[in-house]
């Protein structure tokens, strides 16, 4: 909770109004003149001697109180130094997102911002990023799976270091397949122990469930027992999807694949665990399905501002004083008038 910069401040800057009768008071007294020294019955005397110069001593035993006058109304008003101290208190949410990075997800059934053909990896990495960059306040960790899952990045609140390793991820660091079961077990295995309130998982996959070693349904079920709640998401068009191969001369060239979602399986593990299934065919359709979760699933945050004082009214008081002793000195001693 640290303290924001220091402010500067009057508590009562209205005060600060009577400052205008300094400027005024001395002109009045400008043009009373000062008190004379010696009287004389009358100016024919010193008619001839013309007008003598005001001395400097003069002027400032004048100023000297007017200054005093001054500080004293600064002091009035009653400067101050603050200090804005916010504190943030948050009940987030502990998520974990699930991805799969299957060679499937490199075909290119959606489309990007400029309308040109996208693969499904790189889709679904641009909205989950901009799903964590939402979700300030609560911990979000990172898995992936092909055949075989493998954690990507714990649950952390420095999503910055999560963004990063999001970045990263790509397809081909595992065998390839399509593990659903044991991916959503392993996700499970991160959030046990975690105290949160509300724990979820979100899970995509743009294939059935054809490797590892646990069956999704039963996987849910022990999701469900954990009291966590599993969001999973269907990636991918219904019909064939242009697929990208390397050919003998090093070439890119196309082919398609059908899809092999299994969309019941998907269904059947957000039932058991008291999620939603979600059908992302298109980029439109994927943002507003994390746009969704992120409503479901919402973290509260409390903020509390409070803001410190320190007043700084003695200065101009003690400068005050210090200018009207400093003249009612020099009244007496070198400033001091004959009788």
């Amino acid at each position: 909770m640290p303290p924001s910069a220091a402010a500067f401040s009057f508590a009562q800057p209205w005060l600060l109004w009577l400052l205008l009768f300094v400027p005024s008071l001395a002109v009045l007294f400008g043009r009373q003149g000062g008190a004379p020294a010696v009287r004389f019955p009358g100016l024919d005397v010193l008619r001839e001697a013309g007008r003598p110069a005001r001395a400097r001593s003069g002027m400032f035993s004048r100023v000297l109180p007017l200054l005093a006058l001054a500080a004293a109304v600064v002091a009035l008003a009653r400067p101050q130094l603050s200090n804005a101290f916010t504190r943030v208190e948050s009940s987030g949410i502990d998520i974990m997102i699930v991805l799969d990075v299957s060679r499937s997800m490199l075909a290119e059934d959606y489309r990007g911002e400029d309308g040109r053909r996208a693969n499904r990896i790189n889709t679904v990495k641009k909205i989950t990023r901009q799903f964590i960059e939402l979700r300030p306040a609560d911990r979000i960790g990172l898995s992936a799976f092909a055949g075989r899952p493998y954690l990507v990045s714990p649950l952390t609140l420095d999503h910055g270091w999560l963004l990063q390793q999001l970045d990263r991820l790509r397809i081909g660091l595992v065998e390839d397949g399509t593990a659903i079961g044991s991916a959503l077990a392993s996700a499970a295995s991160r959030l046990k122990d975690s105290q949160a309130k509300s724990r979820i998982i979100v899970l995509l996959s743009d294939g059935g469930n054809n490797a590892g070693r646990v069956a999704p349904a039963t996987a849910a079920e022990a999701a469900a027992a954990l009291g966590l709640k599993v969001y999973t998401i269907g990636a991918g068009s219904q019909g064939p999807a242009p697929y990208p191969v390397t050919d003998a001369l090093g070439r890119t060239v196309y082919t398609t694949i059908e899809a092999d979602l299994d969309e019941d399986t998907m269904k059947k593990i957000a039932a058991i665990s008291g999620g939603r299934y979600f059908a992302a065919r298109d980029t439109r359709s994927l943002k507003e399905i994390f746009d969704t979760i992120d409503q479901l699933e919402k973290s509260k945050i409390e903020v509390t501002q409070f803001r410190e004082y320190r007043d700084l009214y003695a200065w101009p008081l003690a400068l005050g004083i210090a200018l009207l002793g400093t003249h009612l000195a020099l009244a007496q001693t070198v400033w001091r008038r004959s009788p």
